[in-house]
């Protein structure tokens, strides 16, 4: 009787936990149908009628899908280095033993701890020598070096990859190079779609360092149009539309959130090796 409490008090905090993450997710919804007049005098779970308003407010101070475009443009290559380049990196630190990998990983290590705007000066002064400024270059590149995805990746690395299994694919006669994209890459892919999907909503949720970079109006990201909504002088007015705006850039967000929860949950006993 008493694990039949225990596991009625876990599940009750769990549906708790679960209500009070989607609670935010439904009062955008709602505050997206309505105007911002009645978002300002009442908080309510009540969709309004100002749906059509708001989408012709954003529709008036941006292109919305070309900031979709945009956004892509930068978030899914930036994406795809960070998972590549981080397992790779991962794979090197966590399976091979050569003289600086202890040096090499506390080094990144330091860097995690390292916020990203200290460099923010340094780093716009180097794109600038380079010529890049306005330019995609610079957001998609530096996610190539990726500190605490590496860190992640290698701890998990460590953890579910089996030496014997390396092993017998060397005697096979298979390179280190297929070695990774046959067999542990595979094997990996539960943690680097985990940390894909962090990856991914940093990069499409960005904001300074692209308000920074580009210049014209036609190649801004989605965050950086949302936020001249927010920097109107009709804020508070623009507060449906604001929301509105929120809610739609969130989708790409949630479908690529189902898109590699599928390769968590499938490849969680993938690749394993039969003691």
């Amino acid at each position: 009787m008493g694990t039949k409490i225990k596991k009625s008090i876990v599940y009750a905090a769990l549906i708790i936990l679960a209500i009070s993450c989607i609670l935010p997710f439904v009062l955008m919804m709602v505050n997206a149908t309505r105007s911002g007049s009645e978002i300002m005098a009442s908080f309510t779970f009540k969709p309004g009628t100002s749906l059509e308003e708001n989408w012709v407010t954003v529709s008036g101070y941006f292109d919305l899908f070309k900031g979709f475009w945009n956004s892509l443009v930068v978030a899914v290559p930036a994406t795809l280095l960070t998972a590549y380049f981080s397992g790779l990196t991962a794979f090197a630190l966590g399976v091979y033993k050569f003289k600086g990998s202890n040096f090499i990983f506390g080094v990144i290590v330091i860097f995690m701890m390292i916020p990203g705007q200290l460099g923010l000066l340094g780093f716009y002064n180097l794109v600038r020598a380079l010529g890049l400024i306005d330019s995609y270059i610079p957001l998609i590149i530096p996610a190539i070096a990726a500190p605490g995805t590496v860190f992640f990746l290698r701890q998990y690395v460590k953890s579910v990859l089996s030496p014997s299994l390396l092993e017998a694919a060397r005697i096979d006669g298979a390179s280190e190079i297929r070695i990774f994209h046959q067999i542990v890459l595979p094997i990996m892919s539960p943690g680097i779609a985990t940390m894909a999907i962090g990856a991914f909503i940093g990069n499409w949720n960005s904001y300074l360092v692209p308000l920074i970079l580009l210049n014209s109006p036609d190649k801004f990201t989605l965050p950086v149009m949302i936020a001249s909504l927010n920097a109107s002088q009709d804020v508070a007015s623009n507060q449906g539309a604001i929301y509105l705006a929120v809610a739609i850039s969130v989708i790409p967000v949630m479908i690529f959130f189902c898109f590699c929860s599928r390769y968590i949950i499938s490849g969680i006993s993938a690749g394993g090796v039969k003691e």
